[in-house]
Parts: C-alpha cells; structure tokens; sequence
C-alpha cells in the first residue's frame, strides 16, 4: 500500500501532508464550494477545540459525512496540498522565502467570495499556503497594464467614479453629466491599474497551476474530485 498521495515531479507527496491539512479543514458543507464551509471559526478555534467551541456555542454538531463525499473531501484536500507543494517549488526557483504560519493547526476559514471568485481548491489554497500566497504576489507584481486598457477601463465604468456630491445628488452617470461629477482620470488612475494588475496576476496563477500540476501522478483515492476516471467524481471546484 503506498504512503503517498501524489508524486510531484518524480517526488512522492506523503499521505501525512494531507492528513494534517485535512485537520485544519471543516467539514460542514458551504454553498456555492459544495464541499466545506468558509465561514471563520470561533476566535481562538483550532482543530483540537472545536468540538468544545460547538457546545459552548449551543451548536448542533454536523452530520457525519457519507462515505463518496469523505473520499471526495480527501482528493480536494490533496489538489490544495498539491498545489502548496508547486508553490514552493516555484518559489525556491525564484529565491522566493515565504513568511511562514505561526499556527498551521488553527482551523482554514475561506471567504465566501474567494470561493465564487477563485474556486474552492485555489480558494483554499491561498488561504493555507503561504507560498502560494508568495507566488501569487510575484506573479502580481509581474504584470504589465498598458496605459490604453487603465484608461478603457475608466471610460467604461464612468459609474464607479462618480464625486461623493454627485452619489448625494443623484447623478445618474448614464444620463445628462458634467466633468465635474466624476473623479478625474489622474486620481483614479492607480486604484485602476492596482485592479487590472491583481486580476491578471491571478489568471496567470490559474494558468500557472494547470500547467503545473499537468504532469503529478495521484495515488488512488487522491485523485482530482472531477477526474470522470473514478465513478462518483463531481466537476466542482
């Protein structure tokens, strides 16, 4: 029986790793990720005292999970374990030193926007990852935004840019304007490109990960949740 969930480029990633993320993971189920929730814990909560925090909170435990979403929750688990383990490769090829946890027991809270915004699996990757966290920064920082797409973008979305006297008037910006009712280019301008270079920093972060996880070999029961070669996969990430 092997002892390992993936291999990495020609390194075996060990059952253990994922274990121990699966320690920090909730179970109870989250809309939209339909697998765990993101709602934050209890100050304080770890893995170890949430059972305690439950009841003090008069909180009905959840329900035990059934066998196929136990197995599912193990192979998500191993996609964010596998994706911390390319980050840090990547990160050590860079000379990237990502600042590490102080408690990695503490239980992972997601935000419910990530997850519609990134997926789960990425969602909860950053979040648990401080070298993908590293790694998503230096892709950030790399991105190029020309100055036509700042300015497309500010002509488009007039709307967001409306003066704080105009929002109290009620200015409608699709109808009859003047200049003066709208923030002027220069000072939106880096708020602008500051939105532009952190949405493009993550699309190469996705494009990055699909690339990088093209060649990892999954033990069986690891494999990804919507790989159709195991029965009771589901194409949700």
């Amino acid at each position: 029986m092997t002892d390992h969930a993936a291999v990495v480029h020609g390194e075996p990633v060990p059952k253990n790793r994922v274990d121990a993320f699966l320690q920090t993971v909730p179970e109870r189920p989250c809309r939209g990720a339909g697998l765990y929730s993101s709602a934050a814990p209890p100050r304080g909560a770890t893995s170890h005292n949430g059972a305690a925090d439950a009841k003090r909170h008069n909180a009905a435990p959840p329900a035990a999970l059934s066998a196929q979403a136990q197995r599912q929750r193990r192979r998500w688990a191993t996609q964010v374990v596998v994706a911390d383990e390319l980050a840090r490769r990547a990160c050590a090829e860079r000379g990237l030193a990502p600042v590490a946890e102080v408690s990695p027991t503490r239980l992972l809270a997601v935000a419910e926007k990530d997850v519609a915004d990134l997926g789960s699996i990425i969602a909860a990757a950053l979040a648990h990852s401080p070298a993908a966290r590293a790694f998503l920064t230096e892709l950030e920082a790399e991105q190029d935004i020309p100055e036509e797409a700042v300015r497309d973008y500010y002509d488009r979305n007039r709307d967001r840019y409306l003066t704080p006297d105009a929002l109290r008037r009620g200015v409608d910006p699709f109808r009859r304007t003047a200049p003066e009712d709208f923030l002027p280019y220069e000072q939106a301008r880096e708020g602008i490109a500051r939105e532009l270079r952190h949405a493009a920093g993550r699309r190469a972060f996705f494009a990055w990960f699909d690339r990088a996880r093209a060649d990892v070999v999954y033990a069986a029961g690891h494999e990804h949740p919507g790989d159709p070669s195991h029965p009771d996969h589901e194409h949700r990430h």
